[in-house]
């Protein structure tokens, strides 16, 4: 295995706050159900690993057949960097780490064809919706705001090659309720 896919889940429960104005608690726990597994599929035939801090997330991820590396309490940037060591530690030379909020994702394997440090950017280049990072060079997750230039910044830092790459599919990340307005997927 050199390559995996890690996916960062929240409880569902707790997942879109800042939708709470358009959706209810049951439509918005069903609606990051729904893109988690989305964005699962678009993993394809590569493995997968879920990372979280949630029994129900852990169980659900679990029952999908993927393998799950629980993060209590580490927060979003130090379990993502515990899960790349995790698989690294699993023999992949190569992590893609795609959020769960992707409701267009269709395919991620093209992600790892390059050796260094590809970057994914949300639709406002802002966030980092998927990185795909050579394990065992340290780098540093830094999500939130502005997290696709601090990301850029980390794999200069580490000297490692950078691809940066727009795609719809990809860029499409669903935070506000005017996110929701996103286009079919095909």
């Amino acid at each position: 295995m050199s390559v995996a896919v890690l996916v960062p889940v929240k409880a569902f429960a707790d997942a879109k706050l800042r939708l709470a104005t358009a959706l209810s608690d049951h439509e918005r726990s069903a609606l990051a159900r729904t893109m988690a597994e989305r964005v699962i599929g678009a993993a394809g035939p590569l493995p997968v690993a879920v990372v979280c801090d949630d029994p129900g997330v852990a169980a659900w991820a679990a029952a999908l057949g993927v393998h799950v590396i629980t993060a209590p309490g580490r927060g979003l940037n130090r379990a993502v960097e515990g899960g790349v060591a995790h698989l690294a530690g699993r023999g992949c030379s190569q992590v893609i780490v795609a959020h769960a909020d992707l409701p267009m994702a269709k395919d991620l394997a093209w992600v790892a064809r390059w050796p260094g440090v590809t970057l994914v950017p949300d639709r406002r280049d802002d966030g980092t919706n998927v990185a795909c990072v050579p394990t065992g060079t340290g780098f540093r997750f830094s999500y939130g705001a502005e997290s696709f230039a601090r990301h850029q910044h980390e794999a200069r830092r580490l000297g490692l090659g950078l691809r940066i790459v727009r795609r719809a599919d990809l860029a499409w990340d669903v935070d506000q309720p005017d996110d929701l307005l996103y286009p079919t997927p095909a």
